[in-house]
């Protein structure tokens, strides 16, 4: 191993943060929703056009409040794709839905929109489209069949904060959508997370949700003189010295967002070579997707043997890493989903794929030195 590790993942600090959480001790309330959480609903709400943003502890909990908002229930059946994180599906099926994992496309890797139709039964509630990458799925077909079914859209939008598709904010497109603030992510606050709402009825219930299943929000903001249990529910807020740290990373979000991009296009230009010469396929952004740089990847050619690349990556001090495992062919998914047709692109390409170190200060020296060892690999 070499003494200068190029890991796959560094968290990014502003440098505000830990006055903005002393800030928030000094201010008395540490619990949720005060000064810091305020500003950063505002912030979600101007930059996506939500009709209400609420933070939580992560984008699993995000989706949770989703299946309660959308009233999921048992036998009920919600189209995802299987190459995502377990999140998506487990927030369905903790309510009794049946995860229905439809192929994803060739170019990004999203759900395959023409695919969706033919999985809709008499039981199918919602779909959830997965922005794998920071790259939208094909929204507006999506939405057109989600009226025609009458269905409900709940994006996972974990790797997709500024993102956009037709220039439209990725996580507010839907009836509901969900961030991760998760430290592998662009903008980060350690855990985190926040439920986007389009809907404003949806919106005064989640409000609900969120708080245990009380009105404590409307107590405070003196709309009611008490509050009481109203609906189901539970504690989805996250304390303020999670919101503070996570304001000084949206303060910076466009700055983020543009070096990350910067890091994502010097990758696709040295990495051209290796695709010319069939070696990898480089990710493949839709004209209509405006992507944030949150992941970069490579396909490698069907005879590379993955687990040996890694490996050597490794033992040059790079730590460049796989990513999903399907979940129609894990043992929750085999127990709780089903797979709609037989999912030849999701299996293969997973098989394929690798992702490259990514982060904030990453610069152009270890991202030559990545691709050197990587050409070389390759080469073997």
């Amino acid at each position: 191993m070499t003494t200068d590790f190029i890991p796959f993942n560094r968290p990014y600090a502003t440098g505000k943060e830990l006055a903005y959480q002393t800030d928030a001790l000094h201010s008395s309330h540490l619990s949720g929703d005060g000064t810091f959480t305020k500003r950063c609903h505002r912030w979600i709400e101007e930059h996506t056009g939500c009709s209400k943003a609420l933070l939580t502890h992560s984008c699993t909990s995000a989706l949770d409040m989703a299946a309660l908002l959308l009233d999921i229930q048992s036998g009920d059946e919600v189209i995802l794709p299987s190459y995502t994180f377990v999140s998506t599906a487990n927030a369905f099926v903790l309510r009794g839905a049946v995860p229905v994992f439809v192929d994803i496309r060739q170019d990004t890797l999203n759900l395959d929109e023409k695919l969706i139709e033919d999985a809709i039964t008499t039981r199918t509630r919602a779909i959830v489209p997965v922005h794998y990458a920071g790259v939208s799925c094909e929204m507006d077909s999506i939405a057109a069949i989600a009226r025609r079914h009458g269905l409900r859209i709940v994006e996972d939008a974990a790797q997709g904060i500024m993102a956009g598709y037709k220039n439209r904010a990725l996580g507010a497109i839907g009836d509901l959508g969900s961030f991760s603030f998760h430290e592998t992510k662009n903008i980060i606050s350690g855990e985190g997370g926040s439920l986007m709402v389009r809907d404003e009825e949806l919106a005064k219930r989640a409000e609900i949700i969120r708080e245990k299943g009380t009105d404590r929000g409307r107590f405070f903001r003196g709309e009611v003189d008490k509050y009481t249990w109203q609906d189901v529910g539970s504690s989805f807020l996250p304390s303020e010295l999670i919101a503070a740290f996570l304001w000084s990373q949206l303060e910076e979000a466009q700055r983020i967002t543009r070096e990350r991009l910067e890091i994502w296009r010097r990758y696709h230009q040295m990495l051209e070579p290796l695709e010319r010469r069939g070696l990898l396929r480089r990710p493949i952004v839709p004209v209509d997707c405006q992507h944030n740089g949150h992941i970069y990847y490579i396909l490698l050619a069907p005879e590379i043997d993955r687990q040996q690349l890694l490996a050597g990556l490794k033992q040059a001090g790079i730590g460049a890493v796989f990513h999903y495992v399907p979940l129609h062919s894990s043992p929750a998914g085999l127990r709780y989903g089903r797979a709609h047709g037989e999912l030849a692109l999701t299996t293969a390409l997973s098989q394929r794929l690798v992702r490259l170190p990514m982060w904030v200060g990453l610069n152009e020296t270890q991202q030559q030195r990545v691709c050197e060892v990587l050409t070389a690999l390759l080469e073997k």
